[in-house]
């Protein structure tokens, strides 16, 4: 198991520079940038100053080299629009933010995919299965900028039961927690109910229900372990979009987190904070993988000679 972590760690390395390396040129491909003339009452000398300060006018395989020289060091630089703060400051102060609505938003998605998932493959071809997988299916179809506004105008606005925005109460965090995990809830039901009705129909099952094992004690001690695989699988891919979807909730119900301070940089193209939440999103998702492929090795010792 050491080696099989070890291998997975030692992958990540080129494929952090890799991720490191495009976004640096994708970001310098776009048009504007910023510190642009017109854009803001500064003299053009002044604004030179700031771009040799900020050693944009060096030849781009030039600014690469330092940038990525920056890096290794630990240094993400200063923030372009925001001077105030370090890069690493600023995720430091939002990062925990977001890092808390995902880690909210996937208990709410684990919790009513995996209920909806079992039940629904206990009595497949019922009412029991029917009605969770058409729910399933239609939180699949409805995007999180549609879910968001919706549970504004319902729980919100006409109701006045959760408020509207912010996050420091704890009535603050339901909506958005909501809007991101129905969603990954949908999914998690219909790959639960896929993997627990394969594995409830096994021989081994069959056995442990002639031996008069309750339907609790067979489901919980000897079908969830297998049935199980295909969520843990999609749990990377869902740590992922977690992360990635907060930045629209954030912006929906005005959450200081950074995914907002990511959106701010793009409309400003803030290089440094741009490239900065990126890299911390991007070693984030590697860590969550890690994760669940050790789960699956757990789980599955055959994945650790695959």
């Amino acid at each position: 198991m050491i080696r099989f972590i070890l291998r997975r760690v030692l992958g990540f390395i080129p494929v952090f520079l890799i991720i490191a390396t495009l976004v640096f040129f994708l970001i310098r491909l776009a048009p504007g940038g910023p510190f642009m003339e017109g854009e803001r009452h500064v003299p053009p000398e002044v604004l030179e100053q700031i771009r040799e300060s900020y050693n944009l006018n060096a030849p781009l395989p030039q600014q690469y080299a330092m940038y990525m020289w920056d890096l290794v060091r630990g240094d993400l630089g200063p923030s372009m629009q925001q001077p105030s703060r370090t890069v690493s400051q600023w995720i430091v102060l939002r990062a925990p933010v977001s890092v808390e609505l995902g880690f909210y938003s996937l208990i709410v998605a684990l919790i009513i995919g995996l209920s909806a998932g079992i039940i629904a493959s206990l009595r497949p071809n019922t009412l029991t299965d029917y009605i969770p997988m058409s729910i399933a299916m239609a939180g699949i179809c409805m995007p999180t900028f549609v879910m968001g506004p919706l549970l504004v105008l319902i729980f919100a606005l006409k109701f006045q039961w959760l408020p509207v925005s912010g996050w420091d109460a704890p009535a603050e965090k339901i909506l958005p927690s909501i809007t991101l995990g129905t969603v990954y809830a949908a999914y998690i039901a219909r790959l639960a109910r896929g993997g627990m009705f394969e594995v409830l129909a096994q021989d081994f099952i069959r056995t442990a229900r002639a031996k008069g094992l309750s339907e609790t004690r067979v489901v919980l001690r000897h079908a969830l372990r297998g049935g199980l695989q295909p969520v843990i699988s999609f749990l990377g891919p869902a740590a992922a979009g977690l992360l990635t979807g907060s930045f629209v909730v954030e912006k929906i119900f005005i959450i200081p987190g950074l995914g907002k301070q990511f959106v701010d940089a793009a409309f400003n193209r803030d290089y440094t904070m741009l490239m900065g939440a990126v890299l911390f999103y991007a070693v984030l998702i590697l860590i969550f993988n890690l994760i669940v492929d050790v789960a699956q090795a757990w789980l599955d010792p055959r994945v650790r000679y695959d």
